[in-house]
């Protein structure tokens, strides 16, 4: 009797859990369909030799795309730049990010106003934020940063083109200053989680303001800064509007993003902009295991 109604027990929680997760499995279905089937049609698709220019020629190629990607000279040029481009992004957005959230956390009149401007660019439509750097800041004609000049040194000022004298630091420029925001919110978020005691104490002892800030601030925010600076280059190693919009891939700025660009529909090889499009999906799962282990080594610290 006891083992009847013990199976009607554990059937019954069976049920219940189905009950629970049944509303979910619509989300779950949709997100398989939208993520994971698209990305598992890009990997059989890397791995044949396909080429609209080529349509006799369709077939399986084994590895072949991936070597190519791997030995071609723009691709290896591409790789570099991206590397370049996410190292240099994500360093500057934090240094700046870290030196805006230690402003912040001060207490001022307008606080709550100055937290809101400086969230606003990271709001922007990466696009848009672009095109407004493009034409707004960079242009050499009627660009605000020629403007500036000319306001400073008067019609003898040095009019630059600045996207054509320093196409890859103009790109880093805007992101950096869409990227920004982003960072500051994390760091601003671990500061405001010190243990406000402790630092009270320190300066009661006699420290200084560098020596709680190396001491007690800066370890602190360590796991912050990790998931900031890993998260900023899970996006921006997938960065294409940048590249796309202000300099079109030119002047030696083509990223891994828009090198799969131009392999698939300029060059209409599928199975080459397939494979790298593998390449960048394997570098983001890396770069995301990290972030993960950073994100639930901080909520084991904070559930000490």
């Amino acid at each position: 009797m006891s083992t009847v109604a013990a199976r009607g027990d554990s059937a019954l929680g069976r049920a219940g859990a189905w009950a629970r997760r049944a509303p979910l499995l619509p989300a779950l279905i949709f997100m398989i369909i939208v993520t994971q089937l698209p990305f598992l049609v890009t990997l059989v698709v890397s791995f044949m030799n396909w080429n609209a220019y080529y349509p006799n020629d369709r077939g399986f190629a084994g590895l072949d795309n991936f070597q190519s990607v791997l030995t071609d000279v723009n691709a290896r040029k591409a790789i570099l730049v991206t590397v370049l481009l996410t190292v240099g992004v994500v360093l500057i957005s934090l240094i700046l990010g870290l030196i805006v959230a230690l402003l912040l956390d001060r207490k001022f009149r307008g606080r709550s106003i100055a937290r809101t401007l400086m969230i606003t660019p990271f709001l922007v439509v990466p696009v848009a934020a672009a095109l407004l750097w493009k034409h707004a800041l960079y242009n050499p004609e009627y660009g605000l940063l020629n403007g500036l000049l000319r306001g400073i040194f008067g019609d003898s000022a040095p009019q630059k083109d600045w996207i054509t004298d320093n196409p890859l630091i103009s790109i880093v420029v805007a992101l950096v200053w869409q990227w920004t925001p982003f960072m500051m919110l994390i760091l601003l978020a671990g500061l405001q989680s010190r243990p406000m005691d402790v630092v009270e104490a320190a300066r009661i002892d006699g420290a200084s303001s560098w020596q709680i800030f190396r001491n007690m601030t800066l370890p602190h925010l360590r796991p912050y800064i990790e998931l900031s600076g890993l998260l900023g280059a899970i996006y921006v190693v997938q960065n294409f509007d940048a590249v796309f919009t202000i300099t079109s891939g030119g002047l030696g700025t083509a990223n891994l993003p828009y090198f799969i660009y131009q392999t698939f529909y300029t060059a209409h090889d599928y199975g080459r902009a397939s494979a790298a499009g593998v390449v960048v999906v394997i570098g983001t799962i890396i770069i995301a295991t990290f972030a993960l282990r950073t994100v639930l080594s901080l909520f084991q610290e904070e559930s000490r």
